[in-house]
């Protein structure tokens, strides 16, 4: 199975980067983490609507038909570390891809949102889009470790 983050925007602070690979690479060779970014549809004169559109494009083409989609949503639900962990059981019996949408600035597509299988949210406060891909690779990977045994969760 592999996990994939689905994201707009393509450049990134270079700490945001070195975070997220930071994590990434901790995960094992049968549970990859990989980073899709597409680029962001620039701003002009276009609606929230035609830009969503077309990141919706861009992120459809980047990921794997068949995945499981998960929209990371401020709507979602919200899960602890222990909760993240019983879903990876779900995902692996499941058998499929995981893919990770994050939205542009405006949000994801409404259409995009319609295909997923679940929502998740990661926190009640607004985050910047490069941190999140930063706080969404240590989530997977802690709840991938609690879910091995590995002690890197503590209660």
């Amino acid at each position: 199975m592999q996990l994939i983050i689905a994201a707009v925007g393509q450049r990134q602070p270079a700490w945001a980067d070195a975070a997220y690979e930071d994590f990434a690479k901790r995960f094992p060779p049968e549970m990859r983490l990989t980073l899709k970014a597409v680029k962001a549809e620039p701003r002009g004169s276009k609606t929230a609507e035609q830009l969503m559109a077309a990141e919706a494009q861009r992120l459809e083409a980047a990921v794997p038909k068949g995945a499981r989609r998960v929209l990371l949503d401020e709507r979602g639900t919200r899960l602890t570390t222990a909760q993240l962990a019983q879903r990876f059981e779900f995902w692996l019996g499941d058998g499929r891809d995981v893919v990770f949408f994050i939205g542009g600035p405006d949000g994801l597509d409404p259409q995009l949102k319609g295909t997923a299988d679940e929502s998740l949210r990661l926190s009640d406060l607004t985050l910047p889009h490069a941190f999140v891909r930063v706080l969404l690779a240590e989530a997977l990977y802690r709840a991938w470790s609690l879910r091995n045994g590995h002690p890197y969760h503590r209660e």
